[in-house]
């Protein structure tokens, strides 16, 4: 090596492997950076021959080092991290992953090493954090032609430390009246939420015994009007705190139709009233064939319908019977005194004249036919 065959053959990691006339090969283990150079091979014939081949001894990364996280990291944070790699010749490529996304955006620095030989390789990455960084793993990957396709990797995983997010789930998107409700109120933070806290209105629950509070649910027992307002979940942790709001609206309940009973015969109801009045042979009156125009007549329907025309005919009719009769008691009583009347038309004095009308009434009630 560098000064011939005999120098080389005298360190205990060169071995003679093959020697002829025709060829010489030697073998190194244990290879360091000092065995890089130039090999001289020497044929000692006549003239001498000799052949010169040139070593290249590849320096290997170090496992990579990640630096400049600190735990926990609050939301909002600049974070500043640093990969780090000695011993690679040629200097070694780092690259940077989030997620399985490589990351461009970085700095690069390559310094050399004390030997003069090998190289120490330095990236850096900035980026602000938030809630979606945590748990997640960054990586920084040391690639070389040394280590033959299997690159070198360190990995940090993030801790992120955010104020809660809460949400309010109901158990149905339709509360109404005499129905159960649970609402769920669903808190994500690091550190974990406190047990949180349900309000109504900007103030406590008014009817305990019915709103029930579990864990993170609140139950609320047979809805009823009063039941409506603002719920307000609050969620607490060392971060911060939030809340969230869910507006109650209780709905009647919906009317359960009857089945309808549908009446295919055609239905009439017709009333006829007569009443007869004779007091002389010249003078009658007669009312009759009275019928309501509103009488159900081949309509179908249910039968509340029904009964309700029938009811409002018997009331009609009972109303003109009561016209009718009042008609009657009238007329009758105008015919009584028209008789009275007569009879001292052709009286000398008043006793004959009221004897007269007696007689008269008496013929009169005689003449009288009713029929009904």
């Amino acid at each position: 090596m560098d000064g011939g065959r005999c120098v080389s053959l005298r360190d205990n990691r060169i071995e003679l492997v093959r020697a002829s006339w025709h060829e010489l090969s030697i073998s190194v283990s244990d290879v360091s950076l000092s065995d890089e150079g130039q090999y001289t091979c020497s044929l000692f014939t006549m003239p001498v021959k000799t052949s010169k081949a040139y070593l290249t001894v590849l320096g290997v990364p170090e496992k990579p080092q990640i630096s400049g996280f600190s735990s926990p990291v609050m939301e909002g944070d600049l974070m500043q991290l640093t990969c780090k790699t000695s011993g690679s010749k040629p200097a070694a490529d780092i690259r940077w992953f989030k997620n399985d996304k490589e990351i461009k955006d970085v700095k690069y620095l390559k310094e050399e090493d004390a030997n003069r030989k090998t190289f120490t390789v330095s990236s850096t990455l900035d980026f602000r954090v938030d809630r979606s960084d945590d748990g997640v793993a960054v990586i920084c990957r040391v690639d070389h032609e040394s280590l033959n396709a299997t690159p070198q990797v360190a990995m940090q995983v993030l801790e992120i430390h955010y104020t809660p997010s809460v949400k309010i789930i109901p158990s149905t998107p339709f509360p109404q009246e005499g129905q159960p409700l649970i609402l769920t109120c669903e808190s994500k933070g690091k550190p974990l939420p406190e047990p949180v806290l349900w309000t109504k209105d900007g103030g406590e629950l008014p009817d305990p015994d019915r709103m029930v509070v579990s864990g993170r649910e609140l139950n609320i027992l047979f809805l009823n009007k009063t039941d409506n307002g603002t719920y307000r979940c609050e969620a607490t942790n060392t971060i911060g705190q939030s809340s969230a709001e869910y507006v109650l609206i209780v709905h009647d309940v919906p009317n359960t139709l009857l089945p309808t009973t549908i009446i295919p015969s055609l239905t009439t109801a017709t009333v006829t009233t007569t009443v007869a009045i004779t007091t002389s042979p010249t003078t009658s009156a007669t009312t009759s064939s009275i019928r309501d125009p509103n009488a159900l007549a081949g309509q179908n329907g249910p039968d509340h319908a029904l009964i309700g025309g029938i009811v409002a005919v018997v009331v009609f009719v009972t109303l003109c019977s009561i016209f009718l009769l009042g008609r009657y008691l009238a007329r009758h009583k105008g015919t009584y005194l028209t008789n009275e009347a007569k009879g001292a038309e052709d009286a000398p004095d008043a006793d004959t004249a009221i004897i007269n009308a007696e007689g008269s009434q008496v013929n009169a009630e005689e003449k009288k036919e009713y029929f009904i």
